[in-house]
């Protein structure tokens, strides 16, 4: 007996386009922001490569039609004057479309660049390009561990692929760091049998064997809001989260949705999830961050450590100074902060001393002391005090001017701090400039997030309530900016009774001192954001609630918009992701 086999070829659509036949065209842009609808592009950077090969650049500025934040020319080096001559977008667009026909885009968190060249293209009635896309901060993360590298930037990764070009937030010079970290993601991506085009897209979304298998953990878990825990075999706390709906977020780990390296790993250790229902989304907010900073879990990025955070205080002496201190005293000192680092104390320390001619020694000084002033003196930065120069009351002058910065108004100290910028600028200064941006946002977004904490951290008692799904309200009681008591007022129920039962059973709450008192300093900050949330109502406000009239927060957005094309892209639970 024959055996007849037809042999059946397949199609080369079956077998996809190998990687090394792939036209890739890796770009980067620079903007005056980070929003296509408010901002311009100011650079346009490109590079054409296929099978390790470079086949062309495209490099351009671009005329954004204003002025560039100031804030943006010290980060990048772009400024007014070398895009003055340059061609405006309308121009630099048929090109740009044309160097990229027919390949495939490859950009550092694609998602920011590909918007931007989307805006452009509906403004000046271009289709938008319907090339694949590849973002290397999705393929870095699932083929690169913790171990490897503690996060997915563009400066981490081309250090650690040691790329020849050093990024430098130019789009060129950026573009060909993001070739060299190209390359070496998709030799990473061959150890998982990742060969073509089709099954490098694929492979960024793929659920892990591990993810696939433990699906059944979420079973159990209701359709409440809540907080839940991921426990290995021996009950360890590895991870803690919150959702409206846990059963809908507990089973997104399971999925391809889920591609954090980190989470992954933990998917593969965890045997059982635990929940706790709560009765409002704010509650359960709230119980997720005390559980954080009590077990410290360790997959939580944010909040393992809150009792690390430090303080600058401007101390209780005659001769007033500023010093980084972790303790909150009832000493009448005025406290700026928290701050997540001594460095970042430290650089706000020293734009108020730009502003403010506080003595920088550390030294006790007294009537009776007298000393050699150091060089602050000579270059008109201190009184020199120590010498007997500066009697107590003409420096508590000085002393007060840094109070109120602190706690009242910040522009002493933009308007400071920004001249020096200036100078330093007109000077092509560039990184020392930047250097003094960096120090003016710790200090400017410490004093607004301080301010606003203390407003309703020195409120006893505050009870409000906003819409529930089902016509009932929910209802939170706040003490010193801690959640004292929450519960869910059914629909058609009277309100008083119901109020005053909550109250009655909620939480004491015994102040302490400095600006946050009473809890966490994240705590009260979910409760800022929900009081100021649509529909919330005022129920009872036992004190004043208020806000300094020259307080930080109206200078915080400049300094914000000058940071917004850096800001990393975020988990659907808000937290940074590289």
């Amino acid at each position: 007996m024959v055996l007849v086999v037809d042999a059946v070829q397949g199609t080369l659509d079956e077998l996809g386009t190998p990687l090394s036949d792939v036209t890739f065209v890796v770009f980067d842009l620079e903007t005056t922001g980070g929003s296509p609808a408010e901002h311009a592009i100011t650079e346009i950077g490109a590079v054409k490569v296929r099978a390790g090969e470079v086949l062309g650049e495209f490099s351009t500025l671009v005329d954004p039609g204003g002025p560039i934040p100031p804030f943006i020319s010290v980060l990048t080096g772009i400024t007014d004057a070398m895009v003055v001559a340059a061609p405006r977008i309308e121009a630099v667009l048929p090109s740009f479309l044309e160097f990229i026909r027919g390949t495939t885009l490859v950009a550092h968190n694609a998602g920011f660049d590909t918007r931007f060249v989307k805006a452009a293209c509906a403004a000046h009635g271009y289709p938008p390009p319907a090339n694949p896309v590849v973002d290397t901060v999705d393929l870095a993360r699932r083929v690169l561990t913790r171990d490897e590298t503690p996060n997915a930037k563009l400066g981490t990764l081309a250090r650690f692929f040691r790329s020849p070009a050093e990024p430098c937030h130019r789009a060129l010079q950026d573009a060909r760091a993001t070739v060299h970290v190209l390359h070496g993601l998709i030799e990473r991506a061959g150890s998982f049998q990742v060969h073509t085009l089709e099954e490098l897209k694929s492979f960024v979304r793929a659920p892990t064997p591990e993810q696939q298998r433990k699906r059944h953990l979420a079973e159990s878990v209701p359709h409440a809001p809540g907080v839940y825990l991921f426990e290995d075999e021996r009950g360890e706390v590895l991870y803690i989260g919150k959702s409206t709906n846990l059963r809908n977020r507990v089973r997104s780990y399971f999925t391809a949705g889920e591609t954090r390296p980190r989470i992954r790993e933990m998917i593969g250790i965890a045997e059982r999830v635990r929940h706790i229902v709560c009765a409002t989304a704010l509650e359960a907010e709230v119980r997720e961050l005390r559980l954080i900073g009590g077990a410290k879990p360790r997959y939580n990025r944010r909040s393992r450590f809150p009792e690390r955070v430090v303080w600058l205080k401007l101390t209780q002496e005659p001769f007033p100074r500023l010093s980084i201190v972790r303790e909150l005293k009832d000493d009448g000192a005025a406290y700026l902060g928290p701050f997540g680092s001594t460095s970042a104390a430290d650089d706000a320390r020293i734009a108020l001393h730009e502003a403010v001619p506080l003595r920088q020694c550390t030294q006790p000084i007294s009537l009776r002391t007298r000393r050699a002033a150091c060089v602050l003196h000579e270059m008109g930065r201190c009184g020199a005090p120590c010498e007997g120069k500066e009697s107590p009351a003409d420096y508590a002058v000085h002393a007060a001017n840094a109070r109120r910065a602190m706690t009242d108004d910040a522009s002493p100290v933009l308007a400071a701090v920004t001249a020096r910028m200036e100078r330093l600028s007109l000077e092509q200064r560039y990184e020392e400039a930047s250097v003094d941006r960096d120090r003016l946002a710790a200090f400017v977004r410490t004093a607004a997030r301080m301010q606003r904490l203390s407003a309703i951290t020195r409120i006893p008692q505050l009870v409000a309530a906003s819409p529930a799904f089902d016509g009932g309200w929910d209802i939170h009681v706040v003490r010193y900016g801690r959640l004292a008591a929450a519960g869910v007022m059914p629909r058609g129920a009277h309100p008083t009774p119901f109020v005053e039962s909550l109250v009655a059973t909620a939480e004491a709450v015994i102040p302490g001192p400095g600006p946050v008192h009473a809890a966490s300093a994240e705590e009260t900050e979910c409760i800022l954001r929900w009081l100021e949330s649509p529909g919330v109502r005022l129920v009872e406000v036992d004190g004043e609630w208020s806000l300094p009239a020259h307080g930080a927060a109206r200078h915080k957005a400049r300094i914000d918009l000058a940071y917004r094309p850096l800001v990393a892209p975020r988990s659907r639970e808000g937290r940074p992701l590289t």
